[in-house]
């Protein structure tokens, strides 16, 4: 049996083929917003699957009507992807209370996701951290109550585990890490020591790809900030830039490009795995 789509799946799914569908009839997004009587922004919502956008069985059966699907197999099978279950199954459904904005669409993603190519400029990548490293980094934040941390941290473990996943294909990760992030001491020397061995063992992993990119490098695309670029297997792929403001999705094409040729820069001026591990087992050193 094939795995059930999770909610933020289906809605993906559904907005890519009524876009495809839409632009296909040479439709204009405002000729969506009309017939369903809304604004442009949530066919925008729609379409990218970015949002809890929801729609009435009514309101399918018009798009379907509007966009030239008349066989009731199709009409049936849009009609599903619309639909979302009363109570989401999502483990990360208990946490929140106490998750950031827009962490919970980015769980959803990277539980969809086939691959993700991350670059971070001043922490360890939330996928790659340890607990204690994890609970230090939280803790700097001023807003964050104690019993707070211990859940985010618990969020952040379990997040890790899409690396080893044995109920699935496990996640396809390429990080590539400033070489300030493993400079820079978080939480005590013990912290660091056990955050760069777990950094070592991680990237032995087959479906893990680790880089460091050398301080003396000077200048380069990552000095923009953190961004990961997750890839799937049939919908767009879609990239995610996170800042202390808040948290972007993007999916636009241009966007796409800009990003992954900027992850292709930083990939090429980066070290490669076996150099960048030399240096993580050098740093391993300074903290013995």
């Amino acid at each position: 049996m094939a795995p059930q789509q999770s909610a933020t799946a289906k809605r993906r799914s559904l907005g890519a083929e009524i876009k495809r569908l839409r632009k296909a009839r040479g439709l204009k997004a405002s000729d969506l917003a009309d017939r369903l009587k809304c604004s442009e922004t949530r066919i925008s919502r729609l379409e990218t699957g970015t949002g809890r956008v929801r729609l009435l069985e009514k309101e399918v059966l018009s798009l379907c009507s509007l966009l030239g699907i008349e066989d009731e197999q199709q009409v049936q099978t849009m009609l599903d992807l619309a639909s979302e279950p009363e109570q989401s199954s999502a483990w990360w459904d208990s946490y929140r209370g106490v998750l950031p904005s827009g962490l919970g669409a980015l769980l959803a993603f990277e539980t969809d996701a086939l691959s993700e190519r991350a670059w971070e400029s001043s922490l360890i990548h939330g996928l790659l951290q340890t607990a204690d490293y994890a609970h230090a980094i939280l803790s700097a934040w001023p807003d964050n109550r104690p019993i707070d941390v211990d859940d985010l941290v618990s969020v952040r473990m379990r997040r890790a585990e899409l690396l080893t996943a044995e109920d699935r294909p496990p996640l396809d990760f390429w990080a590539i890490l400033d070489e300030t992030v493993i400079r820079r001491p978080v939480g005590s020397e013990a912290v660091m020591r056990e955050q760069i061995r777990h950094l070592l063992k991680t990237a032995d992993l087959p479906n893990v790809t680790l880089q460091i990119m050398p301080m003396n490098k000077g200048a380069h695309p990552g000095l923009g900030g953190a961004f990961s670029i997750l890839d799937f297997e049939e919908a767009a792929p879609v990239v995610y830039v996170d800042s202390p403001a808040g948290n972007l999705y993007l999916n636009k094409r241009h966007d796409l490009r800009k990003f992954s040729a900027s992850f292709d820069l930083l990939r090429a001026r980066a070290l490669d795995p076996d150099d960048s591990a030399a240096l993580l087992r050098d740093a391993a050193k300074e903290n013995p």
